[in-house]
């Protein structure tokens, strides 16, 4: 039998708005709890680094300090600071180093690196794909590809001043040619190890080869390539000196190659500082960018 609400039921109230649970967007404090440690972790990451590098510039200050070597040979943090702010204005009369500022120097090298390794780059992604898809081609190209990868670079520019003259040519041709093998190495054994089972399926469902190499062997090849690409780009970096020993001025090669024959040891090692840290942000850069084409896979 049905029992009747109590009296204490019957004269309850209902709560109040102030009394009610607020209930938030679904796992957004799981979400900020995910974050916090990876933020922390940044942040020690960036902490170490700069630990690390403030360590570095005061031995470097304590050697020069103590005079062991001459300055000649070990210029000492601020010479170096002192020839970055003559390089990067105008001092009694003198822009920058021979007529351009640093910056300026440097941007030419960036064109021609970016010009001449491009080119490379597209050389070897087409010659990889080819090598990776078509056998024969892999046959005849693959020596040739391992032949240049072998190379130093200067053991080739005179001849290619021989032939191009001592313009902007010889330059491209070098960095071109120092960044086509790591590319066209890395894609053809990316080319070559793509699931068996993707491309099967691709065929069977009636693809046509181009479009298995654009839709299923290309996409699955991507971070490969990209690590390809990263290499070619660290090989022109370190090829600009070589491309720029020949009227390299301006450039920062070029700048690096007049410094010492007149033993500026601190513009010198500007130069350096200049090109590894412009490297340093082209690689990030890659690096972000292998991330957001290829995010299913984790890069160096």
């Amino acid at each position: 039998m049905p029992t009747s609400p109590s009296l204490r039921e019957r004269t309850a109230e209902p709560p109040r708005p102030s009394q009610r649970v607020k209930a938030g967007p679904p796992n957004a404090d799981g979400g900020d709890r995910r974050r916090r440690p990876e933020r922390a972790a940044l942040l020690r990451r960036i902490g170490l680094r700069v630990l690390a590098l403030a360590v570095l510039l005061g031995l470097w200050q304590l050697v020069t300090a103590l005079q062991l070597w001459s300055p000649v040979l070990v210029p000492s943090p601020t010479a170096v600071w002192r020839a970055l702010l003559e390089t990067s204005g105008t001092h009694d009369g003198v822009r920058g180093y021979q007529g351009h500022t640093l910056i300026e120097h440097l941007g030419i090298s960036l064109r021609r690196i970016f010009v001449g390794a491009g080119a490379g780059v597209v050389a070897g992604l087409v010659a990889g794909v080819l090598m990776g898809t078509l056998p024969w081609v892999r046959v005849v190209l693959e020596p040739a590809v391992a032949f240049l990868r072998t190379l130093p670079p200067l053991a080739y520019f005179s001849l290619l001043i021989i032939w191009f003259g001592i313009d902007e040519a010889p330059k491209l041709w070098l960095l071109a040619i120092a960044a086509m093998p790591p590319v066209a190495v890395a894609t053809a054994s990316a080319v070559a190890s793509a699931p068996t089972a993707l491309v099967e399926a691709a065929r069977a469902i009636g693809a046509r080869r181009g479009q298995v190499v654009t839709s299923v062997v290309l996409p699955s090849a991507l971070p490969e390539i990209l690590v390809g690409v990263r290499l070619a780009f660290g090989i022109a970096y370190s090829s600009v000196v070589a491309a720029e020993t020949v009227n390299g001025l301006p450039g920062i090669g070029g700048l690096i190659r007049d410094a010492q024959r007149y033993n500026q040891s601190d513009t010198v090692v500007l130069g350096l500082f200049a090109i590894g840290v412009s490297g340093l942000l082209i690689d990030a850069a890659l690096r972000l960018l292998a991330d957001r084409l290829a995010p299913w896979r984790s890069h160096a």
